[in-house]
Formats: structure tokens, C-alpha cells, sequence
């Protein structure tokens, strides 16, 4: 008996697995892109808290396509609110000239600021 079949009524492969044979499923080659910090936690997100979604994206092909979205959308927030915090709060370059450590001060603090506000409405919603 061979170890593998075509099956031209459903156009698939099958391999022998013990006394079955089993279809050979795969997903389709996805374009992998980078998903950084960002995406590792909308995915963790994903699987504890959206199971169904997770599988529908995974099962479609289109996880890490969703993913490199999620961190896009992300990147762009927080960099958008950086600047917008800091202009708000007078954080400039003359600061920078003229006092390192409470322009660091303050660059750390509206960078978590920023993190938690892109976390709530991105991440992990």
C-alpha cells in the first residue's frame, strides 16, 4: 500500500498515518512581517480573551497580515501622543539644552502615559 494518495474528487492528498489515511492540510504560505512588542501582546490578548477571532484569523491565513496592522495602528498612536504630551506639557528641546535629567523626567513619565493609553485602546481591546 503506498504512503501517500491523491484523491481527484476533492483534489487532495492523503498520507498513511498507522491503518488511516489522513488529508496533508497546510495553510497557505503567509508573508511573515515583523510584529514587535506590540503585536506579541494583542496576540497573547487574542488567544486568552478573543479565542474565536484568534482561530478565524489563524485558519484564514491573514494572523500575521492582522497582526503587522495592530503595531502600525500602535506605532503610530504612540508616537503621535508623545508629541502631543510633550508639546502640552512644555517638554522642548531648549529643556533638553538646559536640563537633562527633568527633561528625561518627563519624557519617561509621558512615555508611560502614552503606553497605557495605547495599550487600553489598541492592545488590549
Amino acid at each position: 500500500m503506498e504512503k501517500r494518495i491523491y484523491d481527484e474528487n476533492n483534489c487532495l492528498w492523503y498520507a498513511k498515518q498507522g491503518d488511516y489515511y489522513l488529508p496533508e492540510l497546510a495553510l497557505s504560505p503567509e508573508k511573515e512581517k515583523p510584529i514587535g512588542i506590540w503585536g506579541q501582546r494583542h496576540l497573547q490578548y487574542l488567544k486568552e480573551h478573543k479565542q474565536l477571532v484568534y482561530i478565524n484569523l489563524l485558519t484564514s491565513g491573514r494572523l500575521n497580515e492582522y497582526l503587522a496592522n495592530v503595531v502600525e495602528q500602535a506605532e503610530n498612536m504612540f508616537s503621535r501622543l508623545v508629541r502631543e504630551y510633550a508639546d502640552r506639557q512644555g517638554v522642548t528641546e531648549q529643556l533638553k539644552a538646559e536640563n537633562q535629567l527633568l527633561w528625561v523626567q518627563k519624557m519617561n513619565n509621558i512615555r508611560a502615559c502614552v503606553r497605557e493609553v495605547v495599550e487600553s485602546e489598541i492592545i488590549y481591546s
